[in-house]
């Protein structure tokens, strides 16, 4: 066996797949709409992305997968001597227009159905028997005339065959969307393939919702990649309208599917092999995750709250499972709770209790209401609080706990010692109540 071919050390492959194995649990049966722009076909992406997505679909995922033309439509223009024209962003599409759109989105869906079809031996796509469908799937309408523009072939997506979809699904193929409708006249429409993809996701109450773009993700003002953007702060963004024009349009639409109910939309990039791998396998992934929340549900308390974070915590208190803590103490330290609320009604709490000199903060008195415990509250809670603490610049989290030691080690909590506590926070640490200590690297 040659350098080039030596397997990797063994231990590490195999702490590494038994990393991974939890996100595969969590990822079977849902499903995902992987959406790329002709970009990243003129790249020479596409072969590496069949692979990952066919890998994918191998896990159990159900896949729908939406493609845009859009470089693919210049060049066909460019070939006929003519010029492409835009207003407001938006491709003006003449009948010469439709035709480029039409032979550009009919080769593309031809490469990728070869991709797919893929299945030489010693290839990731060997052993795999992809099936691919598609067809008249997506209804659009007209843009029309917008300011006196007349948009002419450029569509909207209107109408999803969501039931003709999930029955592809189910039988385990991959639903393949292209960047054209059809109206209810038999008419053909250029669509932009964010649209298309967002207007997919929130048909399909899609699970994730995953951009493979040109763009890194949202930038912030470090130049960073900002991993995760809640659907208020994505808003703001886009009212500031600082974003570059491809970052934006994907933000955009990624926002659009949250609000309608997709619980999570990512922007990765195609630049860097297997980022779409990176970013549903690793915890903190590569790209910017959009996620879907409303200040109504999940939140920072207030003053008003006291009353509802009195009436949650105190049976818990009862039963031993939380430390006491007065009215008067919670009043004081509101500001460090996380409520989930529905309805107008408290059914959840987190506490975030920061050490900046050691960068690591508690999280204390998690509590879910038991009407409602299994649904995913608990986790939310947690997620936001490790939301909070990364932008406090805090990199550990630890929680102290008699009861539930077990649910947060399967989030990635690993026992400690009390020592390794900060030492404000080990001074007042119960020694008669024995809590374990629990840590996690953010």
């Amino acid at each position: 066996m040659t350098a080039s071919t030596a397997l990797p050390d063994p231990q590490q492959f195999v702490d590494w797949l038994r990393r991974v194995a939890p996100y595969i649990h969590a990822f079977r049966g849902k499903t995902l709409v992987v959406a790329f722009p002709g970009e990243l076909v003129q790249a020479g992406r596409l072969p590496a992305l069949a692979q990952d997505i066919g890998l994918l679909s191998a896990m159990g995922m159900r896949l729908v997968v939406v493609f845009g033309s859009r470089p693919q439509i210049n060049e066909q223009l460019r070939l006929r001597g003519e010029s492409p024209r835009y207003a407001n962003g938006q491709r003006i599409t003449d009948p010469v227009a439709m035709e480029c759109a039409k032979e550009a989105s009919g080769e593309i869906r031809l490469d990728i159905e070869a991709a797919f079809s893929l299945g030489l031996p010693n290839t990731p796509m060997a052993h795999s028997s992809v099936r691919v469908v598609s067809g008249n799937l997506v209804g659009a309408s007209p843009l029309g005339i917008v300011e006196g523009v007349d948009f002419g072939h450029t569509g909207v997506a209107r109408r999803i065959e969501a039931e003709t979809i999930k029955f592809a699904l189910n039988s385990g193929a991959i639903v393949l969307l292209s960047n054209i409708g059809f109206s209810a006249t038999g008419e053909a429409f250029n669509l932009s393939m964010e649209d298309v993809a967002a207007t997919t996701a929130i048909a399909l109450d899609a699970d994730k919702l995953v951009f493979v773009t040109e763009t890194p993700g949202v930038l912030g003002p470090d130049g960073a990649v900002v991993g995760e953007v809640s659907e208020a702060d994505a808003q703001a963004l886009l009212r500031e309208g600082d974003l570059p024009p491809p970052t934006a349009r994907y933000l955009r639409h990624a926002l659009r599917a949250c609000e309608g109910g997709v619980a999570r939309a990512h922007i990765i990039p195609f630049a860097m092999d297997g980022s779409m791998l990176l970013e549903l396998f690793q915890h903190d992934g590569v790209g910017t995750m959009v996620v879907e929340e409303t200040l109504e549900a999940l939140r920072e308390a207030t003053v008003d709250d006291v009353g509802g974070l009195v009436a949650l915590i105190r049976p818990l208190e009862e039963d031993g499972t939380l430390v006491r803590r007065d009215r008067a103490r919670i009043e004081r330290e509101v500001s460090n709770f996380t409520v989930i609320e529905h309805d107008g009604v408290i059914f959840g709490c987190a506490a975030l209790y920061p050490y900046p000199e050691d960068a690591i903060g508690e999280m204390a008195c998690l509590a879910v209401n038991p009407q409602v415990q299994g649904k995913g509250d608990g986790e939310r809670l947690l997620k936001r609080i490790e939301q909070r603490a990364r932008a406090a610049g805090l990199r550990r989290l630890f929680v102290l706990t008699t009861r539930t030691m077990h649910w947060f080690q399967k989030r990635g909590f690993v026992q400690a010692d009390v020592e390794q506590l900060p030492r404000e926070r080990r001074h007042l640490y119960n020694w008669q109540r024995k809590s374990q200590v629990l840590i996690k690297t953010l």
